[in-house]
């Protein structure tokens, strides 16, 4: 079992930028590979970027790549989204998730958090 909690949502304008964390308990933190992902309101939610256990590989929606970074610190059990260049378009709720792979379908994951919202202002 992982339990996983965000923070670091919050309001921005247009073009600012927000840090994401993600706090692990329970099992071995770097045993699991990392997700963000978000859901805006009546929409599906998407993949946002991945980092493998060592923190070595990193993966990103199109949307988003050259603008965020996924990190994690494993010795703070701590995974990290660093958004800059923020846009209206990524107003929604930001969730974390935790899997024994590497993997970008919401589906795969095993454990969630329970997310944090981020709005983006024009």
């Amino acid at each position: 079992q992982v339990q996983l909690v965000e923070s670091g949502g919050g309001l921005v304008q247009a073009g600012g930028s927000l840090r994401l964390s993600c706090a692990a308990s329970g099992r071995a933190f770097s045993d699991y590979a990392m997700g963000w992902f978000r859901q805006a309101p009546g929409k599906e939610r998407e993949f946002v970027a991945a980092i493998s256990m060592s923190g070595g590989s990193t993966y990103y929606a199109n949307s988003v790549k050259g603008r965020f970074t996924i990190s994690r610190d494993n010795s703070k059990n701590t995974v990290y989204l660093q958004m800059n260049s923020l846009k209206p378009d990524d107003t929604a709720g930001y969730y974390c998730a935790a899997d024994v792979r590497v993997v970008r379908a919401p589906y795969e994951y095993d454990y969630w958090g329970q997310g944090t919202q981020v709005t983006v202002s024009s």
